[in-house]
């Protein structure tokens, strides 16, 4: 006898064997139990996720001489004809191959005969919305009017390409995607009646590379039992033979991309290459890694939707307090992105590659997300140590804290009853003119501008600029500013107004970054105010 593959052997021939579509079949069952059965259905839903097993059943179940419960009998000679596929009262067709008005002619031609045997004629449409438009216009007065003794039922995986008028005349059902949870059950009960040994943790990963389909997943078991044939399935070898990668390889890449080695980074991705990785599914792991990295940053009870093991997930929360969450938001965008260009590249390791080096240094991008990341990294550079901090004009590195060159004291070594000098900071006069007159100036400007310019912070650089500082959650009306201010639009208005030639710039502060002292507010200084020359 030749041999049945596993979703096929073991496809659901009664409601109770379906998997993770209680609320579908319950209304089904009800259905028959109570005589309302319906004229038209619709079941839409992702692939593999029960649609055509349950209109089978439903099919046999209706016509079935024997009914247990709800349920057919499999039994009765209705039962195993429509089993084998030679009842002439249930009636698959392929939309995919038979799309056209002829074919649904036939069908119009057909339903005026009734069943020669049982209750009601079946016809099973799969991929419902492969017809032509010619062909659902064909369909439409049938579907709405069709005899007592005729059932449609229509599957497909792409309900928004449906016309209106055919759901209209339709019950919808929409199965859903199958838990991991209920998969891996599902697997294991099949592998026990298989005289089969496999580990719950490869159980569990196969059910997740299924994405919530069954079918993928009694797929995916059957290639991984057929590679290790004889041997108990462990959780490598379904790794091994699913081209992915175990957790520590992205314990290790994360490791790399955090200190922003790019070395190492690459050196990851090299040995992910040589082991014959499927790079698309290395792509999609390392996704939902992140993923999870995101969920134990930002969550205190993340444990519960995590399907990681305790040593897995002691090394990722240590890894979790490292990484910024909106730097793992950036790093989700950037491997999603990269993600959808693999589907159709020749060069994926090049992509890849660039990716990674991205992930590693966001100052290659100008994006808003990776310049908050390139601000973040850099306030951590100054305030470990690995970058002196700014000093304003006025001021040597001594009084601004820091070592200063000429003083034998280091900052940590100076007695501690010697605070930072408070005095003002003396600054150019012409600065000190267009920060006193601030206000005027912002209102003489045109809306929105001139409300932006005013909740900027008012500071001096090292180069004697006036500084607009602002804080990290106002970054869209920042993009605006900074260029404006790139472009020397505001210096060309100071000088106008004022008389006076003076150099701005603007930046992004992160307000639980950088300290409040390296941005004095010039406005809180006593400055001496002078006139503004008014315009002809």
């Amino acid at each position: 006898m030749s041999y049945t593959t596993l979703y096929r052997k073991f496809r659901p021939e009664t409601f109770e064997e379906v998997k993770g579509q209680d609320h579908i079949v319950t209304t089904l069952k009800n259905q028959i139990r109570s005589g309302r059965i319906g004229h038209a259905y619709l079941f839409c839903g992702t692939r593999g996720t029960g649609k055509t097993s349950v209109a089978k059943i439903f099919a046999r179940a209706v016509n079935c001489q024997n009914l247990q419960g709800e349920s057919p009998c499999g039994e009765c000679a209705l039962c195993r004809a429509i089993g084998a596929g030679a009842s002439m009262n249930v009636i698959e067709i392929d939309a995919a191959s038979n799309n056209g008005v002829d074919n649904i002619r036939e069908i119009r031609e057909e339903v005026a005969y009734p069943p020669t045997e049982g209750n009601y004629k079946v016809y099973i449409i799969d991929e419902v919305h492969m017809l032509s438009p010619g062909a659902f216009n064909a369909l439409l007065k049938t579907l709405e009017e069709p005899p007592a003794y005729v059932i449609f039922i229509l599957a497909t995986t792409e309900v928004h390409k449906i016309p209106i008028t055919i759901l209209s005349r339709c019950q919808r059902y929409d199965f859903k995607r199958i838990s991991i949870e209920t998969i891996a059950a599902r697997l294991r009960e099949l592998l026990d009646k298989e005289g089969i040994q496999a580990e719950d943790h490869a159980l569990q990963y196969i059910a997740r590379m299924a994405d919530g389909s069954m079918r993928d997943a009694l797929s995916l078991l059957e290639q991984c039992i057929s590679y290790h044939f004889g041997v108990t399935l462990t959780y490598d070898m379904a790794l091994e033979v699913l081209g992915a990668v175990d957790t520590e390889v992205f314990h290790r890449l994360m490791q790399a991309i955090l200190s922003g080695d790019v070395a190492k980074s690459v050196g990851v991705v090299e040995d992910v290459i040589m082991q014959g990785r499927e790079l698309s599914r290395f792509v999609t792991d390392f996704i939902w890694y992140l993923r999870n990295l995101l969920l134990i940053r930002i969550s205190d009870d993340a444990e519960d939707v995590l399907d990681v093991s305790k040593d897995n997930l002691t090394v990722m929360k240590e890894q979790a307090v490292k990484a910024d969450p909106g730097a793992l938001i950036r790093y989700i965008r950037i491997l999603s992105d990269l993600s959808n260009q693999l589907r159709y590249a020749s060069q994926k390791r090049v992509l890849l590659e660039i990716a990674v080096i991205k992930l590693c240094k966001p100052q290659m991008e100008t994006d808003t997300l990776d310049l908050q990341e390139r601000i973040r990294q850099l306030e951590h550079k100054i305030e470990s140590g690995q970058i002196p901090a700014p000093v304003p004009a006025g001021q040597s590195r001594a009084d601004a804290g820091g070592d200063d060159p000429n003083s034998g004291l280091a900052g940590e070594d100076r007695p501690k009853g010697k605070e930072k000098p408070k005095a003002p900071i003396a600054v150019p006069e012409e600065v000190a003119q267009v920060v006193k007159n601030w206000p005027a100036l912002c209102q003489k400007m045109p809306m929105p501008e001139s409300m932006y310019y005013q909740q900027a912070k008012l500071s001096l650089d090292g180069d004697n600029r006036l500084l607009l500082v602002y804080e990290a959650e106002d970054f869209v009306q920042y993009n605006m500013i900074f260029q404006a201010v790139e472009d020397g639009d505001l210096d060309r208005f100071i000088e106008k107004q004022v008389g006076r030639q003076v150099r701005c710039r603007a930046i992004l502060k992160d307000p639980g970054g950088a300290r409040e002292d390296l941005f004095p507010d010039l406005r809180n200084m006593d400055l001496i105010n002078i006139e503004i020359v008014e315009e002809d």
